[in-house]
């Protein structure tokens, strides 16, 4: 009987942990290696047009990525055409080189803000394109393949 109790709430409480997700994809990096032309898309269907939603990336990185933020670039295709482009920078160690982000062992993942409280206002299927914008200092090119970046993702939750 106690087996059956612990078991219960350890169920109960793994379904409180998640029930503010609404949607959860990922795409993973051949290699750990992220390419310049990779640019990652998920497609979702949303039809609630009043009840606001958090949108994050979510970003699995290992001890190979070489720098302490990440430069991306976001466009959220809405099904009328409209489109939101967003340059975002996040920090991903500490000044001290400390990976942030949660995980054991050498994969840390990172939930990054992207949209706060947005209200889709069309019914219908959503497009999210994330492209990394990685360049060196003084060179306009960018770098070509962003080694340490496992999977790219993104989730929808319900606001809190």
């Amino acid at each position: 009987m106690p087996k059956r109790i612990f078991y219960s709430i350890l169920v109960l409480f793994i379904w409180a942990c998640n029930n503010n997700l609404i949607h959860s994809e990922f795409q993973p990096n051949p290699g750990g290696i992220w390419t310049k032309s990779d640019t990652k898309e998920f497609s979702f269907t949303e039809n609630d047009t009043i009840n606001p939603k958090d949108i994050f990336i979510s970003i699995r990185n290992d001890d190979t990525f070489p720098y302490s933020n990440l430069f991306l670039i976001a466009d959220l295709k809405y099904p009328n055409g409209d489109v939101q482009r967003d340059t975002l920078e996040y920090e991903m160690a500490m000044p001290d080189g400390k990976w942030l982000g949660k995980g054991y062992g050498s994969i840390k993942e990172n939930k990054l803000w992207y949209k706060e409280n947005i209200i889709f206002p069309v019914k219908g299927v959503y497009t999210l394109q994330i492209s990394h914008a990685m360049r060196k200092n003084g060179n306009a090119d960018g770098i070509m393949e962003l080694e340490g970046i496992t999977d790219v993702g993104f989730l929808i939750e319900k606001r809190k």
